[in-house]
């Protein structure tokens, strides 16, 4: 069925918001996936703050080239379907990922965060990162360690030179009270 040139303008208007407000967008082919499928998807990234739209390829196009964003060609061949992320990208992503991994219905077509263009395969890489406070532990953990390393190496120091004293004024005291 034939869209309407006011629909049309409407649609660019409606994907051009929805690239504005986001800080990052998974593009898949959602070819042979089920509505009950998609409306799990659908709540399942709801629930992280995302939102789950099929878009029509030659608007979603024309929206981001409005906004000066280039989409691969590739990834607007066939179906395509957009996974959104307003504040937490990564882990809209990683929901997306994980749906893609469930089901052969749903296929990774590449990804765009903040501007950046990412592969299928670089998008699969970033939902297998740990989530942002592990990764802020385990870099905390990585810049204290050599303090503490020093702090051990200070005490191992002072507590050898501690003994020596003590064991040089105990040898002194000896022929004393003897």
């Amino acid at each position: 069925m034939a869209i309407s040139k006011q629909k049309k303008t409407e649609l660019v208007a409606e994907y051009q918001a929805l690239l504005e407000r986001s800080r990052g967008m998974v593009l898949t082919s959602y070819s042979g996936l089920t509505m009950k499928d998609l409306e799990g998807l659908r709540r399942r990234l709801r629930e992280v703050g995302g939102e789950f739209h099929i878009v029509k390829n030659s608007l979603l196009d024309r929206a981001a080239k409005q906004i000066g964003l280039n989409l691969p060609a590739e990834a607007m061949r066939g179906t395509t379907a957009i996974g959104f992320a307003g504040e937490d990208v990564p882990q809209v992503i990683k929901t997306i990922v994980d749906l893609s991994r469930e089901t052969a219905a749903l296929r990774l077509k590449g990804g765009v965060i903040e501007g950046e263009l990412f592969s299928a395969i670089q998008v699969e890489q970033l939902a297998d990162l740990p989530p942002l406070p592990v990764l802020q532990a385990q870099l905390l953990g990585m810049l204290a360690a050599p303090g503490s390393r020093i702090v051990g190496a200070l005490a191992g120091a002072i507590r050898q030179v501690v003994t020596v004293l003590k064991a040089h004024s105990e040898s002194e005291a000896a022929p004393a009270a003897g």
